[in-house]
């Protein structure tokens, strides 16, 4: 017989969502900001954490979401449940994004620095 939780806030799920969710990806940014200069091997690391966030993000919220049908509150319903939810995977989607603008960013600055480089070398022959 499982125990029933009593709401979806005490969970550990919760608070890793909140982790993963707004403290992580905050603390990404300042790092970000606060950095004078940063190499194209960190941004492309830093992007592609950002989508790591997102996935994770989006599997505690399914997950809160089952474990809410659950629990006797009618507030877990309401945030994890009911059409207030899908407000919640709008900070995932944005995160999402925001990572893979940063790894665009690299594969494109990438990809014009060897096209000069082949044409200096093509007109260097």
């Amino acid at each position: 017989m499982g125990i029933i939780s009593t709401s979806v806030f005490v969970e550990l799920k919760f608070w890793l969502l909140l982790l993963f969710s707004l403290i992580v990806p905050f603390g990404i940014y300042a790092v970000l900001l606060l950095k004078r200069a940063i190499s194209r091997t960190s941004i492309l690391f830093f992007g592609a954490l950002m989508l790591l966030l997102s996935g994770i993000d989006i599997y505690l919220l399914g997950q809160l979401a089952n474990i809410a049908k659950s629990t006797l509150t009618l507030t877990d319903d309401i945030f994890f449940v009911s059409e207030v939810s899908v407000a919640l995977y709008l900070l995932p989607a944005l995160f999402a994004g925001i990572g893979i603008n940063m790894i665009s960013h690299v594969l494109t600055r990438h990809l014009d620095d060897a096209e000069k480089r082949f044409h200096t070398d093509k007109t260097n022959q």
